[in-house]
């Protein structure tokens, strides 16, 4: 079963959003990767997410930039969490992305996180507690991996 469901905007998007994936993969977690847009393809949307959920998916992560609406677009559409991802893809260095993605309307919210590669890691991260609510194996795997980054910090203070 597909546990998370990772939305970019465009394919220009991938490198951006990679380390989310890396994450997931890092903690045994299911996902589905693909490219959909709220204002290109909005019923390729609205149809990737009646499919996904009917297949089990427990949390959406949409990356967009510019007017950023995916992930807005998606929790129009879905009561399971949205998690959105702000990429920065213009002169205006993220900041439209940012707000678009964070002012929601009540009831419709979108649980947004950093800017581009930090955002993207750390949606996988909040999706991976979301769902070690309910899988007590998936949180012992969260927990190994930060004592994996303490112990890493420790290491890296050795050296100085």
């Amino acid at each position: 079963m597909t546990q998370v469901a990772i939305f970019m905007g465009s394919k220009s998007d991938e490198a951006t959003v990679r380390p989310c994936a890396d994450v997931l993969d890092k903690l045994g977690i299911s996902y589905t990767f693909t490219i959909t847009s709220a204002h290109r393809t909005p019923e390729r949307t609205a149809r990737l997410i009646r499919e996904l959920e009917d297949a089990g998916v427990q949390v959406f992560i949409c990356a967009a930039g510019l007017a950023a609406h995916l992930a807005g677009a998606v929790a129009a559409k879905t009561i399971r969490p949205v998690l959105g991802i702000p990429i920065s893809a213009s002169s205006l260095g993220g900041w439209d992305a940012l707000l678009a993605t964070v002012q929601m309307p009540p009831g419709f919210p979108v649980g947004t996180l950093a800017l581009d590669k930090v955002g993207a890691r750390n949606s996988a991260w909040l999706a991976a507690q979301i769902l070690a609510l309910h899988d007590a194996a998936l949180a012992e795997r969260i927990q190994a991996e930060r004592r994996k980054m303490i112990e890493q910090v420790e290491e890296d203070a050795k050296t100085l």
